[in-house]
């Protein structure tokens, strides 16, 4: 039997994927739930775009500050040394290449590594990209969780997106409910796949041809 990964199982393997020291920003969603897996110690710094560098999920005991949020307007609380700045000064840091990592949500990652996060490209629907266009290209490294195809069973890791693009050729590793996965030179390379999961009905759900590391996990 497939054991699906949950929504807090993707945010937990991506932030142990995150070395101590990093500067990395969560995208609103699944992303900024990677927030609640490091401590102190782990030793990530974490940025948030509306002005925060040193952001830390808040305890039980924290108080709330009202005033103290992140991007997705969630209660935060602030590691030691952490600061507060411009927004304006936030976007310069995304765009200067300052960030080591950003996590974003996505619809939509082709084969090459091009994001789609942005707008379901419905006729008369506002959408609202935020800061993932500047992440996108400023961050070192993006990784993307999402769910690995849709309500309908559509792949979101597609040979090519067909929905509007945030960045072109920029992420650089996926995880899903199902697995994680680089992107190569030679498109998706299959790191883990979850427990009871064959590479056959991997594959069968998702529209991009699949690779297999050599020393391919089961993980749990």
């Amino acid at each position: 039997m497939i054991q699906r990964f949950s929504r807090a199982d993707i945010a937990r393997r991506a932030a142990a994927d995150i070395p101590a020291g990093a500067y990395v920003n969560l995208g609103i969603g699944m992303p900024v739930m990677a927030l609640d897996y490091w401590t102190p110690e782990h030793g990530v710094i974490v940025h948030s775009e509306n002005g925060i560098l040193g952001m830390r999920a808040r305890a039980e005991d924290d108080p709330i500050d009202p005033d103290l949020t992140n991007a997705a307007k969630q209660n935060v609380a602030m590691s030691a040394g952490g600061s507060f700045f411009n927004h304006a000064d936030s976007f310069a840091m995304m765009r200067g290449g300052h960030l080591d990592y950003c996590i974003l949500g996505a619809y939509q990652v082709s084969e090459t590594g091009d994001l789609a996060n942005w707008s379901l490209g419905q006729p008369g629907v506002a959408a609202a990209v935020g800061g993932a266009m500047d992440l996108a290209v400023g961050a070192k490294r993006v990784h993307v969780l999402m769910e690995h195809t849709t309500r309908d069973g559509s792949s979101r890791l597609r040979r090519v997106c067909d929905l509007p693009l945030t960045g072109a050729a920029c992420v650089d590793r996926v995880y899903t409910d199902l697995a994680t996965l680089d992107v190569t030179p030679d498109g998706f390379l299959v790191r883990s796949m979850a427990p009871g999961l064959s590479r056959e009905a991997l594959q069968a759900a998702t529209d991009a041809p699949l690779r297999f590391a050599q020393d391919l996990q089961n993980a749990g």
